[in-house]
């Protein structure tokens, strides 16, 4: 197959189509976690939790965090899972692997000496479930050894495993403490279960329309072959987003955003560089310790260190950081954006270190 060849403006407008950050917005969270396959949860909250911001960076003030809690614990159209919040429709992409989990003799030998403790939570969960990991004694026989900070965590490991497993899952949270179930009541009775080998290409296939343009390393085979102008080869590209109108906007983006998320395909293709500083030393960020990307239309332009004082009820931004020169448009499209996000995390005003 001949490889499609695109420049580079061609490229950035695929990815951020892709991802739901051109002017037409959509409306249903639901569309917007099947269209991006996750929301990556992260504990960071400078500004807001990551997977709110992701979601708000796309469906505006219309969002709000309810929305996702009622998704994943009373709706059940969505399901979090290690980490991750997928739409409840994807589920039997992953349950094969989880029934063959684990593949590594560490983890199936821990679990193999502790098959009474196994047992134990099991028969818990079904007869006063669902509980919080501090609800469940640690009857373990072995200890789980670590060099890091799960050594003899053992209740959380078996717990972390059994939902790797598919045997229970997370029905819901109080604050960010995670409450867990059998899966049976978590999960819908008789969902399908795809095979590995048609879940691994299903998967890169979403994740490839998710992405638009992205490397093989990534996506694997999906999609077709493509060159971008002035980058190495191995790209693979969505067919059905080449060529499509764009109408950009301006958008501040979580550190997590996937428009951002790989490193080097943010360089490439926008000739973009960011590190997440939060655990840099302060005396050594050069951009700030939960600095948000600027989106432009179909460029990465800058980045804002901003934070959330809720007691003060500001958003205090401390820095914006321009990799090109605004000019009075973006100045001004970005004042707008952080005094939208203001809003919707519900503080009074934007204070600026330089006012």
């Amino acid at each position: 197959m001949v490889a499609h060849r695109l420049d580079r403006v061609e490229a950035r407008r695929i990815a951020v189509r892709a991802q739901l950050l051109d002017a037409g917005r959509p409306s249903d969270l639901l569309a917007v976690v099947d269209r991006l396959t996750f929301l990556q949860l992260d504990p960071t909250a400078a500004v807001a939790p990551s997977a709110d911001l992701v979601a708000w960076t796309r469906l505006g003030g219309a969002y709000e965090p309810e929305h996702l809690l009622s998704a994943v614990e009373r709706d059940r159209t969505l399901f979090e899972h290690r980490a991750m919040v997928r739409p409840m429709t994807d589920l039997g992409l992953y349950r094969a692997e989880m029934a063959a989990w684990p593949q590594d003799a560490r983890r199936r030998d821990w679990l193999q000496a502790n098959e009474r403790f196994r047992g134990y939570v099991l028969d818990l969960l079904r007869a006063s479930g669902p509980l919080l990991s501090r609800e469940v004694p640690d009857r373990s026989e072995v200890p789980w050894p670590s060099t890091g900070w799960t050594n003899n965590r053992n209740v959380t490991q078996m717990l972390e495993f059994l939902a790797a497993r598919g045997e229970i899952a997370i029905s819901g949270r109080v604050g960010r403490q995670r409450r867990w179930d059998l899966a049976e009541r978590v999960y819908p009775v008789g969902a399908p279960v795809v095979p590995v080998g048609d879940a691994v290409r299903l998967r890169d296939e979403r994740l490839l329309r998710s992405l638009g343009i992205a490397r093989s390393s990534v996506v694997g085979e999906a999609g077709e072959p493509a060159v971008v102008e002035g980058t190495s080869g191995g790209w693979r590209v969505d067919r059905a987003a080449i060529g499509g109108s764009f109408a950009g906007r301006t958008a501040l983006l979580s550190p997590f955003d996937r428009l951002v998320h790989d490193r080097k395909r943010a360089l490439e293709l926008f000739g973009f560089e960011y590190h997440l500083e939060m655990y840099v030393p302060k005396a050594k960020r050069r951009w700030g310790y939960f600095a948000l990307p600027v989106l432009h239309h179909d460029e990465l332009v800058g980045k804002v260190d901003a934070v959330a004082d809720r007691k003060a009820s500001i958003l205090r931004v401390h820095a914006v950081h321009e990799d090109v020169p605004f000019g009075a448009e973006v100045a001004e499209a970005v004042r707008a954006e952080l005094e939208a996000l203001a809003s919707w995390l519900g503080l009074t005003a934007v204070e600026h270190a330089h006012c």
